[in-house]
């Protein structure tokens, strides 16, 4: 299972949802739905826009959990 922890890192680096879709170019909703893991698929570019605003590395948003 593949797990998104952007909730956490947003609430460390102290920045909203609609500042971070506004930087990132894709609409809340859509990054609502990255927040929290309703997704089935990322774009390595909207991928490398998060890891940029957020300054991290994609390990820090992404992690595999054996189920």
């Amino acid at each position: 299972m593949i797990l998104m922890h952007l909730d956490r890192l947003m609430v460390e680096r102290h920045v909203s949802l609609n500042d971070l879709a506004d930087k990132v170019g894709i609409t809340p909703a859509n990054l609502s739905r990255i927040k929290n893991n309703k997704i089935n698929a990322l774009r390595f570019s909207t991928l490398e826009a998060l890891c940029r605003e957020l300054e991290c590395q994609p390990g820090d948003l992404i992690e595999y959990k054996l189920e």
